[in-house]
């Protein structure tokens, strides 16, 4: 593997679209839309855009692997998932609802029913028919083998940043279905710019290898500078690259939330690349919040969906943009137990700035590059000295949460005791409170 000097992201043009100079503007007019960046949609509406949607599809006879996000993702995925079931049930062979975890944990049964919109070990009763599984990320026999990305190639997706051979692993159940059709939100995303559409096969259901390597491009490009923006960004590139090879009919129905609810601006519905570039039109719009001035001190609320800092993390990641130099976002989250329940490594490399990895990769480049990614996104902007081992951050990162101070300090985060936090008081005082942090991105005007 090589790796060059980090750079400014750029956008190549995506080869996996039915024209290979196709733009994300080309791409998005190929979808079809209802709703858009004003109000939002009735139930009942976004019910007879699926049925009508899918009913115009031709899959008659044919398995459907359906990919969900796991809980971590805000969507009415009850109104969703029962749409579409209503709309294949009788017509296809078989449907398998599949978890994208990426490589978060599994849902449990109680978990995935509330998820889902079913009685607890009632699958059947409401969606005859369907089965239900978690993308077993741990499990190697759970992968099919769809083939390589040459080095060549991927120096080319990236822009030069690196240079190595990539398997490329996906969960079986895509592979073994007749149409993979992925439905859930799109939203502002750290790796790869805007979330959503291929991103739910690469990292969602995919191998270890590719997930790292993706993630390693993004954090060398650095999260400030490719969250929320709509272009093919080099790890779209990449995750594009991989879906050409899925031999399933790739299809989406994409959605963009209201900020705070389970309403729903928008739906798209196309292949994964045209919905997406459709959805991530109303996602730049109602999901980017502009301020005049950076922010000193910002109190980012964590919803209780997220579980462990790896996923409540969001909330500095959404913020950062914003933040003026030497700022300071405490991570409000006092029913966070612990750094995170899948990744143990992160306690023992804690969190650096990009260049504190790049610097001393000899150090690091054992470690699951997925991990030292997410590090570097939690810990922001700053520059590391090799010669003198002095790490300069540009924002403080601060836990309020019940992680123990001890842990925090050796992970190279602060620590508050959520105790002695009053949220109101904070904004009354002028801290920049952000209540259900996560999902809208802040940057400046």
């Amino acid at each position: 593997m090589t790796t060059t000097a980090p750079r400014p992201a750029t956008a190549p043009r995506p080869t996996t679209t039915p024209a290979a100079d196709e733009t994300p503007q080309e791409a998005a007019r190929r979808a079809a839309r209802l709703g858009g960046t004003e109000g939002v949609l009735a139930p009942e509406a976004v019910k007879a855009f699926i049925a009508e949607q899918l009913g115009g599809a031709d899959l008659d006879g044919k398995s459907v692997c359906i990919v969900v996000p796991d809980g971590t993702r805000t969507c009415p995925l009850p109104l969703l998932v029962g749409a579409v079931h209503r709309a294949l049930h009788g017509r296809v062979t078989r449907m398998t609802t599949l978890i994208a975890l990426g490589t978060h944990q599994p849902m449990s049964e109680a978990a995935l029913a509330a998820h889902l919109g079913y009685e607890e070990r009632g699958l059947e009763a409401t969606y005859p028919g369907m089965s239900v599984v978690n993308h077993e990320w741990w499990e190697p026999s759970t992968f099919a083998d769809l083939g390589t990305i040459p080095a060549a190639r991927l120096a080319e997706l990236s822009e030069g940043r690196l240079s190595m051979d990539v398997p490329v692993l996906l969960n079986r159940a895509v592979v073994e279905h007749d149409v993979a059709l992925v439905v859930g939100p799109v939203l502002p995303h750290e790796v790869v710019g805007i979330s959503g559409g291929n991103k739910y096969f690469f990292p969602g259901v995919a191998g270890q290898q590719i997930i790292d390597v993706s993630h390693w491009i993004g954090a060398l490009i650095t999260s400030a500078e490719i969250i929320g923006t709509t272009d093919i960004t080099p790890v779209r590139a990449l995750i594009n690259e991989g879906a050409s090879l899925v031999p399933a009919e790739k299809l989406a129905l994409c959605v963009v939330g209201e900020s705070g609810s389970l309403d729903l601006h928008s739906i798209s519905f196309g292949d994964t690349i045209s919905s997406w570039a459709n959805a991530a039109e109303v996602c730049a719009a109602t999901h980017v919040t502009y301020l005049d001035e950076p922010v000193h001190r910002v109190i980012s609320v964590i919803p209780e969906m997220y579980e462990d800092i790896w996923t409540g993390a969001k909330g500095f990641y959404k913020l950062e943009p914003a933040v003026a130099d030497g700022g300071e976002v405490i991570i409000y989250a006092p029913h966070i137990t612990e750094i995170s329940t899948s990744h143990p490594e992160i306690n023992e490399i804690g969190y650096h700035c990009r260049d504190y990895f790049v610097k001393q990769w000899d150090r690091f480049e054992h470690i699951h590059w997925g991990t030292l990614a997410h590090s570097t996104h939690l810990r922001g902007a700053g520059t590391y000295d090799a010669e003198t081992g002095e790490e300069r951050l540009r924002v403080r990162v601060t836990l309020a949460s019940q992680i123990p101070e001890e842990v925090c300090r050796a992970a190279n985060l602060g620590y508050v005791d959520p105790g002695s936090i009053d949220v109101a008081a904070e904004a009354e005082g002028g801290a920049f409170v952000v209540p259900n942090a996560g999902e809208v991105l802040f940057r400046l005007r």
